[in-house]
C-alpha cells in the first residue's frame, strides 16, 4: 500500500510538490518563528539571571527645599544602622547598604569615566556576582576604609587593556586605589545599562573619601535579599513596618523611602517575552492550517480524477477500509514530506538570521517535535474527509465514471 501511495503521488510530481509547499512554508514559519521567540525569552532570562534572585532595593526618599524636589535617593533617609536592623528581620538573607555615583578614573595615561559602588561584601553575594581574578574586599576593609577596588570588566578593558589589572593602582578623585580583583562578565541590565563599567569599593571608603555624605552614615539606596520568592511578600511588609518605627512616622504619613521589587520588575519583562514567543508561533500556526486546506483541495481533485481507479480496485475484491487507508497515506506523506522539508528550512532560517543580526536563537527538541506533530496531524485532519469520500463511492457508479 505504501508502494501505491508513493506511485499515485509520483505520477503527478508538479502537483505533489505544490501540494507540500503550503506545509513546507507552515513549519518552516513555525519552526522559525518559535526560535526567534525562545531566543527572546532565554536572552531576558540570562539579563534577569545576572540581576541576582529574590531582591528588593531600597532607596531613600527625596528632599524639599525652597519649592524644589529632588527625586527618590536625593535624602539622607537610610542609613547604615536601617540596613542592620534589616538584616535581623525574619526571611532576610543578605543586606547591602550602597552609596554610589559616576566618577572619572584614571590609569597612567588611560582615562574612563565609570559607576562607583560602594557597599560591602555582602552586595557581592546578593548579585551572585563572582571575582574571577585577585580576591574580593573584607569587612575589615569596611571597618578601615581600605582603598582597595573590585572592577568589571568594561572598566578593565578601557584602563588596562590587555594588561592584568590586579596589583596595579588607579586613582579616584585624586586618591590612589589598589585593584585586588577583577568581577566576572554580567552584561546588560534589563534597562540597557553595562554592568560592567563599574567599580566596586567598601562602603565608608566611598562615604568619607569619595563621595562623602551629608550625614554620617547615609547611604543612597540598600539592596535586601529574601530567604526564597515564597518569603518576599512576608519580607517586604516587615520592612516597611520596621522603617516606619525606625523612622518615627506617624500613621497616615508617607514613607520616606521607596520600596522596589526587583524580581517583580523581572517577572514582567519575562512574561512579556513569554506572550511573544506564544503570539508569534501562534502567527505562524496559521500557515499550517492554510497548508492543510491545500491538502484536502487536491485530495478532493485527485478522488475525483481516479474514481474510475478507485471502482476498478472495488471490483477486483479490495474494500472501503483499503481505499480510505490508501488516500488518507498519500494525505499523511505528502504532509510529513513536507514537514521534513519545512524542519530543515526552518532551521536553516534560524541559523541564518543568528549570522545577520547576532540574535540570540534556540532551537529546541521540543519545538520542532511539536511542529512537526501538528503539521502531521493538520496533514491527517484535513485528508479524512477526502479520503472517506473515496471509500464511500459506489462501485458501479465509479466504474461508469468517464
Amino acid at each position: 500500500m505504501l508502494g501505491e501511495a508513493w506511485a499515485a503521488m509520483g505520477s503527478n510530481r508538479l502537483r505533489t510538490a505544490l501540494t507540500m509547499l503550503g506545509m513546507v512554508i507552515g513549519v518552516g514559519s513555525v519552526v522559525l518563528m518559535m526560535a526567534i521567540g525562545q531566543g527572546a525569552r532565554y536572552a531576558v532570562a540570562q539579563t534577569i539571571s545576572t540581576m541576582g534572585s529574590n531582591l528588593y532595593m531600597l532607596i531613600s526618599g527625596s528632599t524639599n527645599a525652597g519649592g524644589l524636589r529632588s527625586g527618590g535617593g536625593g535624602g539622607p533617609s537610610l542609613t547604615v544602622a536601617d540596613a542592620e536592623a534589616i538584616a535581623e528581620l525574619a526571611g532576610v538573607s543578605r543586606v547591602a547598604p550602597l552609596h554610589y555615583g559616576r566618577q572619572q578614573l584614571v590609569h597612567g595615561s588611560s582615562n574612563w569615566n565609570a559607576t562607583i559602588v560602594g557597599t560591602t561584601p555582602a552586595y557581592l553575594d546578593a548579585r551572585a556576582w563572582t571575582v574571577t581574578s585577585g580576591y574580593p574586599f573584607s569587612d575589615s576593609d569596611v571597618r578601615s576604609a581600605t582603598r582597595v577596588a573590585l572592577i568589571g570588566q568594561t572598566t578593565a578593558d578601557n584602563l588596562f587593556g590587555a594588561d592584568d589589572p590586579i596589583g596595579k593602582s588607579i586613582r579616584i578623585q585624586q586618591s590612589p586605589f589598589l585593584v585586588i580583583g577583577v568581577l566576572g562578565r554580567k552584561g546588560q541590565n534589563l534597562d540597557g545599562r553595562d554592568q560592567d563599567d563599574t567599580v566596586v569599593i567598601p562602603l565608608t571608603t566611598a562615604q568619607r573619601k569619595v563621595f562623602g555624605t551629608p550625614f554620617p552614615g547615609s547611604v543612597r539606596t540598600v539592596m535586601v535579599q529574601a530567604d526564597s520568592a515564597e518569603a518576599m511578600p512576608a519580607v517586604e511588609q516587615r520592612i516597611i513596618a520596621l522603617l516606619r518605627q525606625r523612622h518615627r512616622l506617624r500613621e497616615g504619613q508617607d514613607n520616606d523611602f521607596y520600596l522596589r521589587n526587583l524580581t517583580a520588575a523581572a517577572d514582567s519583562a519575562a512574561e512579556t517575552t513569554r506572550v511573544m514567543s506564544l503570539l508569534l508561533g501562534a502567527i505562524a500556526s496559521v500557515s499550517l492550517l492554510v497548508g492543510g486546506i491545500g491538502i484536502m483541495n487536491i485530495m478532493l481533485v485527485s478522488v475525483t480524477e481516479r474514481t474510475r481507479e478507485i471502482g476498478i480496485r472495488m471490483a477486483i475484491g479490495a474494500r472501503q477500509r483499503d481505499i480510505l487507508s490508501q488516500f488518507l497515506l498519500e494525505a499523511l506523506m505528502i504532509s510529513v514530506a513536507g514537514c521534513l522539508i519545512g524542519l530543515l528550512l526552518g532551521i536553516a532560517g534560524a541559523l541564518l538570521v543568528n549570522a545577520i543580526t547576532n540574535m540570540v536563537i534556540v532551537i529546541s527538541g521540543g519545538s520542532v517535535l511539536v511542529a512537526f506533530g501538528v503539521a502531521a496531524g493538520i496533514g491527517v485532519f484535513f485528508g479524512l474527509y477526502p479520503a472517506r469520500r473515496a471509500a464511500a463511492l459506489d462501485p458501479i457508479e465509479a466504474l461508469r465514471h468517464q
